[in-house]
């Protein structure tokens, strides 16, 4: 059985290596002016330990015993290269010393030099270390992360991020510096969990802290203040699901932005809001792509029948009207008694919206949830207990 005690005493010695003065056989140039460092170090040990290396080795061998081979790394500072260098030779490292802007660069540099184990072990820490910090710089982490492919365990901590947990983007300390493009990719995810109102707040927060010249009070607003954020706020408008908002909502957070609408989508939304007598009503969905979707309406019909059985309200007049309209879809019974549990292990904030893939019901998104569960309030809070 081999002893792991022996093994400190060997990568010590590893280590030492690098310090030697008399055995090393290659040069490396890191950096670029002036920030450049010339490393001692050993090309049977850079051989094994990074493809990238083996292949540029294989490509400048010594012409004879007098020349050391010699080559160069600019993209990498020798700050960061020192660290790369510690680890090839002692297979080891210890993060918790290290900057997270200074992880990140590491992380980087070890993609150019296909260190894969490193790779997989740096993205571990940020994910299981660094969260907190990686949600307050989550452009930069999205931007690192979809730079190259390498980077799989981070793309996933972004893509969940913003699908399961935008808030957490949407209030950091750099939301103001995301790009446009990143943005509307988070907003038009149909999966988002947000409510509208607030994707439409921090949409005009994020326009507001493009334009600081802006007033902060929208009452003081001219055209010319109005066309800015107008211009600037365009590429969102078609994601903004606005029929989903309430009348109150929409009088409150909307009304007073009508001048960056179209007149067409401005006119459409007045005349539908102004025709509900409730304030806490919305609309029907007219805007998204799965507001008239069949099956939407066969799985409203199913959770409505359920939620007004689970309270008794046998009289109800919509109570035949959703059972007949299930009858009707020649969905079985078994599927929606499946989707009814994956609807409430959602409503009680125990797991996300998934639907079997075999059934035209998978169409139905988290965020179309969401937005149906309005009209089932009375699927019971207790349930949440079991």
């Amino acid at each position: 059985m081999a002893d792991n005690k022996l093994l400190p005493k060997l990568l010590q010695n590893l280590l030492d290596i690098l310090n030697d003065e008399e055995y090393y056989d290659i040069t490396i140039e890191v950096g670029n002016d002036p920030y450049i460092k010339i490393f001692r170090a050993h090309m049977v040990i850079l051989h094994y330990r990074s493809p990238y290396l083996r292949r540029i080795l294989s490509t400048n061998k010594k012409k004879n015993d007098e020349t050391l081979t010699h080559i160069k790394l600019p993209n990498i500072s020798p700050e960061i290269f020192q660290i790369i260098l510690r680890y090839i030779y002692g297979g080891n490292l210890s993060l918790n010393e290290y900057d997270n802007s200074v992880i990140i660069q590491t992380l980087i540099a070890a993609n150019e030099l296909s260190l894969q184990e490193l790779i997989l072990y740096l993205q571990s820490f940020l994910i299981e270390n660094k969260a907190n910090w990686m949600e307050q710089n989550f452009n930069l982490m999205y931007q690192t992360s979809f730079e190259n492919d390498t980077f799989s365990e981070l793309q996933k901590y972004c893509t969940d991020l913003m699908t399961k947990e935008p808030i957490k983007i949407f209030n950091s300390l750099n939301f103001s510096s995301i790009p446009e493009k990143l943005l509307i990719t988070i907003i038009q995810n149909d999966n988002l969990q947000m409510s509208e109102i607030q994707v439409w707040e921090h949409i005009l927060k994020w326009g507001h802290a493009q334009n600081p010249e802006l007033p902060s009070d929208i009452t003081n607003y001219s055209k010319d203040d109005f066309n800015t954020l107008k211009s600037t706020l365009q590429q969102f408008i078609p994601f903004i699901k606005f029929y989903n908002l309430t009348n109150k909502e929409f009088t409150d957070k909307v009304l007073p932005y009508r001048e960056i609408l179209s007149e067409e989508l401005f006119i459409n939304l007045l005349k539908t809001f102004l025709s509900l007598s409730d304030p806490n009503i919305k609309p029907s969905d007219n805007l998204k792509p799965f507001g008239n979707d069949p099956y939407i309406k066969i799985f409203r019909a199913h959770m409505e029948f359920k939620g007004n059985k689970q309270t008794g309200k046998e009289n109800n007049s919509g109570k035949q009207r959703s059972k007949k309209q299930l009858e009707r879809s020649g969905i079985p019974p078994s599927v929606l008694a499946s989707l009814h549990d994956a609807a409430l292990k959602h409503l009680c904030g125990k797991d996300s919206l998934i639907y079997p893939d075999q059934t035209p019901l998978s169409r139905i998104s988290s965020r179309a949830f969401n937005e149906l569960r309005e009209s089932v309030p009375n699927l019971a809070p207790k349930q949440c207990l079991k």
